[in-house]
């Protein structure tokens, strides 16, 4: 049967009882707080009445079924008990079969959130692309503001060139903080035309995040972002943060950016110790 044992518990118990033990032999916290490492490693490596005997280091080990152990890391984020990291370094050490119940995983509505979280990191380090078009589909009509859609996101950027094709026919369907979302990969690639159209359109259209957009222009490498780049910094309007984000954009374009005066901005003030 399996339980949800809290191991962080048990290790801070485990703490406190060896800092009790050893405290004479170290001259400070400090440098007891450095041997902590160590500590772990003896903790993971001592057999624990509260494992019946086994050392926590070698507990999740016994376990190689791949649906007991994501139904596993399921139970802990549904009662709300720390997930052991042990758990999941099974989990990636049993690798391809968890692969497939971690996409069902993700593919539950009903599943906890921060379960379906969990499993987007451990796929991500495990090198796994089975989510790929999930991943897309998820930013189709996503909000803004998406824990679990960016950290999707933040997969897909990771996939590497394989994403392009499959972000160029989403891009189209998707809404308006989808397209934005993909953009933040696509535009690590540049020469689609629509890809360009689309950052200079957002670069224009939101003057409270051009800093965000220049730094994609800037990426995708097209001069013809230059007019409106340098129109924007020459504007008055445009405040120091913004003004560096852009300048950076224009120089990666080989542009020259207009000399301008900060020392009344308080950005400027607040980064360069200005009273």
């Amino acid at each position: 049967m399996r339980k949800c044992i809290d191991f962080d518990e048990h290790f801070a118990e485990y703490t406190s009882r060896w800092m009790k033990e050893h405290q004479k032999e170290y001259r400070n916290f400090d440098a007891m707080e450095a041997d902590m490492p160590r500590v772990y490693m003896t903790f993971l490596n001592t057999p624990a009445r509260w494992l019946d005997g086994v050392t926590p280091g070698a507990y999740f080990t016994q376990f190689e079924d791949a649906k007991d152990l994501v139904d596993w890391l399921c139970e802990y984020c549904e009662k709300g008990v720390p997930v052991p990291d042990l758990l999941l370094e099974q989990i990636q050490a049993v690798g391809k079969p968890c692969e497939k119940r971690l996409v069902a995983l993700l593919k539950s509505e009903d599943a906890p959130e921060e379960a379906r979280m969990t499993a987007v990191g451990l796929l991500r380090d495990m090198g796994s692309t089975q989510p790929k078009m999930l991943y897309i589909s998820w930013q189709l009509n996503r909000t803004e503001e998406d824990d679990l859609c960016d950290n999707a996101l933040e997969s897909l950027a990771d996939m590497g060139p394989s994403v392009v094709q499959p972000l160029l026919e989403a891009l189209p369907k998707a809404n308006a903080a989808g397209q934005e979302a993909l953009l933040d990969v696509l535009a690590n690639y540049p020469g689609n035309e629509q890809v360009f159209q689309l950052a200079l359109r957002l670069f224009r259209e939101n003057p409270s995040r051009r800093a965000l957009f220049a730094s994609y222009l800037g990426k995708l490498g097209d001069d013809r972002a230059l007019p409106e780049l340098l129109r924007v910094a020459g504007d008055d309007r445009t405040g120091y943060v913004d003004f560096i984000e852009v300048r950076n954009a224009i120089e990666m374009l080989g542009g020259i950016a207009p000399e301008r005066d900060f020392d009344d901005d308080p950005d400027y003030q607040a980064l360069h110790g200005v009273e």
